[in-house]
């Protein structure tokens, strides 16, 4: 069902209103903001410790050195960074969140999947690991107990998600200016205690250690991917794609990078230990800048899950739970909120929080990397067609060949080329020294049996690109109290 266009002026952000409804369209009255807000988004999540540890994990964990790991850290970021430009670009043409736009290459039932899978992988296990590393900074700098900076950290960020998109980016854009002062000041610090050329024994290029490093940073980068239309779908229809995804993108990848970079710069250091590295993150470092450290670590938590809490609201709504009331979206985010908070207290008494947290960006890159393979190939094969009459629930579109590709392309290649603490691939077992190629394997096969699928089976089409309605109806169960 598609409705005609609005004539309403473009409305102005509303950052204390709770934002209504749930996944429906923007029609053009909401719309509202410009590209470069999207630089902000995507640059305040990362600035966190979480990123910093990817970098860590580099040199800790997989042994290479400084160089090898933060060339590793430009390819994995660089990938994830690409995809979420370009993902962002398909938000204002609809106005449609990014786990909507993915049922035309899944269906409605189909695309349970890929929501199902962001909804406990953004609203629960990003939401619990950030909380975890915004409490712990917490409690070193105040001497609280952990616990009880754990509340303090998610009642904020629920908070942030209950009200919606607009006091979220409001938040991001000034923590971007905020952190990025405090964490431009740490990482110098950081460089300079640290001689990155000097060789240190036990460190060194090896494939493996390269392909693992990338792989956790292109999980981490391309976390964000299945959130990127999300944030760019208030923004005017005619706004300049080019410009939403420099801007996305290049937030993504410049905090990503800086940050990875310092942690394995910070790794390299004698006195470093993995099994408390928020404390040896900030060791080097004078009292004043480690306490804004701290409290900047703590702030940025807060700045990555707002988001990971909200979109995590948006793809349980994607997967087709029907919610027929006016805040739907903010109450679900509210749930999401009290289920985190208590795997990340259970978090925090684990004291295997490196490993877990490794092993937890290689399986978003699993998942991640199959599911960019077919809605790109998706995209591509539907150029110059409307998707209006796809995505409404009333639609009851099917498209076989996303969930086919996804669930083949997936099991071979984590049974190939998994290479986690619990479970290793095939090939990995015969030839180790590979590292991890999952997601490499992942995307490509996935994009060629989709591509395949969809000239076999042939989902349907819509109609001309041209003749799209300007806001689309019926694609969340309570449009009509939105």
């Amino acid at each position: 069902m598609t409705a005609t266009l609005s004539t309403d002026a473009p409305a102005a952000p509303k950052p204390l209103s709770v934002e209504p409804g749930g996944i429906e369209a923007i029609p053009p009255g909401r719309r509202h903001g410009s590209p470069w807000q999207l630089f902000s988004t995507w640059t305040a999540p990362n600035l966190e410790f979480a990123t910093v540890f990817v970098g860590v994990i580099g040199v800790a964990f997989f042994g290479l050195d400084f160089w090898s790991a933060v060339l590793a850290i430009v390819v994995g970021n660089a990938l994830g960074s690409v995809t979420q430009g370009i993902l962002s670009t398909w938000g204002p043409r609809e106005g449609l969140a990014q786990l909507v736009l993915s049922r035309t290459a899944f269906g409605l039932r189909g695309n349970i999947l890929p929501a199902g899978l962001n909804t406990v992988m953004a609203g629960l296990g990003w939401f619990a690991t950030n909380s975890v590393s915004g409490a712990l900074a917490l409690t070193v700098l105040t001497g609280m107990p952990a616990w009880l900076s754990l509340v303090i950290i998610v009642a904020v960020q629920i908070l942030l998600a209950f009200v919606g998109h607009d006091l979220v980016q409001w938040f991001e854009r000034y923590a971007t200016y905020v952190l990025g002062a405090i964490f431009l000041i740490a990482v110098v610090t950081i460089f300079l205690h640290v001689n990155v050329s000097a060789p240190v024994k036990g460190h060194s290029f090896s494939v493996a250690g390269f392909t693992l490093t990338a792989a956790a940073a292109f999980g981490y980068a391309a976390g964000w991917n299945p959130y990127a239309s999300d944030y760019s779908r208030y923004l005017p229809k005619d706004a300049s794609r080019r410009a939403i995804a420099w801007a996305a993108g290049l937030g993504d990848f410049i905090s990503c990078t800086v940050l990875m970079a310092a942690g394995a710069a910070v790794a390299l250091l004698p006195s470093f230990s993995a099994a408390d590295p928020t404390a040896g993150f900030v060791a080097p470092m004078p009292i004043v800048i480690r306490d804004l450290t701290l409290v900047a670590i703590a702030i940025g938590a807060i700045a990555a899950n707002a988001l990971n809490i909200y979109s995590g609201a948006m793809s349980f709504l994607a997967a087709g739970v029907k919610l027929n009331f006016r805040l739907r979206r903010a109450i679900v985010a509210l749930g999401f909120g009290v289920l985190g908070f208590a795997i990340a207290l259970a978090a925090i008494l684990n004291a295997q929080f490196g490993e877990w947290y490794e092993n937890f960006l290689l399986v978003i890159a699993y998942w991640i990397a199959p599911w960019l393979g077919i809605v790109f190939v998706d995209r591509l094969l539907r150029r110059g067609t409307s998707i209006a009459e796809l995505v409404p629930d009333s639609a009851r579109y099917r498209n076989a060949a996303g969930i086919i590709s996804m669930v083949v392309a997936g099991v071979i290649s984590v049974w190939l080329f998994s290479n986690q603490s619990f479970y290793a691939g095939l090939v990995v077992k015969a030839a180790p020294a590979i590292g991890d190629l999952t997601p490499v394997v992942g995307f490509a096969l996935a994009a060629l049996l989709y591509w395949g699928l969809f000239r076999m089976l042939r989902p349907a089409l819509g109609g001309p690109l041209e003749n799209e309605p300007d806001v689309v109806v019926g694609v969340d169960a309570a449009d009509d109290v939105a």
